[in-house]
């Protein structure tokens, strides 16, 4: 397992980087060694809010969260405890899966056509993620999708071994994307 602080508009001091390190230690003590991955912290500045970012990798599942204040040293604080949190809700599922060997201004018609046009017009890629996509069960997608607090996500279907997307719908259930050839 190792330990990555790295920082964005601020320098990273050694008291910071122990500091981090100290606290995602709390964290490491819900885990086997063997199964923990890299555990990354990303430490912002941005307008005076200091924001820390911490993904942990642990057995193929992703923890992540996000906490901003103006301290930063209350966001480690704040941050830790969320992820606790989160292995506490999640405990009986990981424990489970650890032990089986995987874990609007205008709206006319026309308006609305122009403005969408000149937006895909001016769009472009900004951003690029690459990651490894393991095959998991549907309800292991979703519960990883749960964890890193995003609105979708993208996995190999363990029963098709096809890459879906399962995302969370405006009426707090699920959609999922199946490729059709």
């Amino acid at each position: 397992m190792a330990i990555t602080v790295r920082g964005k508009n601020i320098e990273i001091t050694s008291a910071l980087k122990d500091y981090v390190a100290k606290r995602v230690g709390k964290i490491t003590k819900y885990f086997d060694p063997a199964s923990l991955g890299d555990i990354t912290a990303i430490l912002t500045v941005e307008k005076g809010r200091h924001i820390v970012e911490v993904t942990a990798a642990v057995n193929g599942l992703l923890l992540r969260g996000e906490e901003a204040t103006s301290d930063m040293y209350a966001s480690v604080d704040l941050v830790i405890e969320k992820l606790e949190k989160q292995i506490e809700k999640y405990k009986t599922k990981l424990s489970r899966k650890f032990r089986s060997g995987g874990f609007k201004a205008d709206l006319t018609p026309a308006a609305t056509l122009a403005s969408e046009a000149e937006a895909f017009a001016e769009a472009e890629v900004v951003k690029t993620k690459r990651f490894a996509v393991k095959p998991m069960a549907l309800d292991e997608a979703i519960m990883q999708m749960n964890l890193i607090h995003h609105d979708f996500y993208v996995f190999r279907n363990a029963d098709t071994e096809e890459v879906n997307v399962i995302y969370r719908r405006r009426d707090g259930n699920y959609g999922l994307i199946e490729p059709e050839y």
